[in-house]
């Protein structure tokens, strides 16, 4: 299976269609964001929808080794699972953004769930350095979460 190999998964060919991407997420944001503030939505949901991407062909090798490793040693399980994953990284929530998609009432709590999945590297990124809780919560709030994770899950 392909990175973003999901059939509805949308490949950009030209800058401008990227250009016209964000540009359809920063109109989802209009009005309960400020224009200075749409990279605090953009920017972290494009890093974790390539994660998601990268991911996506060792996801069910990596929950299913780490099943195995529950109650070992959680630095050694890190080592493991991101060789498995093949990337310096992993993430061990069943969750992705198309099992996001399918819960629409629980989108913010699954997918914090889902960031938290995440070997510890990553998962500080989104939670120290992005505040991703802080913008799912507003989004969650303004009934953008679900939009915004949507456009996300359509892109490769």
């Amino acid at each position: 299976m392909a990175v973003g190999s999901n059939p509805e998964s949308r490949k950009f060919n030209h800058f401008s269609e990227i250009a016209g991407f964000i540009w359809q997420v920063a109109d989802l944001l209009r009005g309960d964001y400020k224009q200075s503030d749409y990279g605090k939505v953009i920017l972290p949901f494009t890093v974790l929808r390539r994660l998601d991407c990268v991911l996506e062909p060792t996801k069910a090798k990596v929950l299913a080794r780490h099943e195995k490793l529950k109650g070992t040693d959680l630095k050694s399980q890190d080592v493991v699972l991101n060789k498995v994953a093949g990337v310096p990284f992993h993430n061990i929530s069943p969750l992705d953004f198309t099992k996001l998609l399918a819960d629409p009432n629980n989108i913010g709590h699954n997918l914090t769930a889902y960031v938290k999945g995440f070997s510890e590297d990553v998962r500080e990124i989104f939670l120290q350095r992005f505040k991703l809780p802080e913008q799912i919560a507003k989004l969650d709030e303004s009934n953008l979460l679900f939009q915004v994770v949507q456009k996300f899950a359509a892109v490769d």
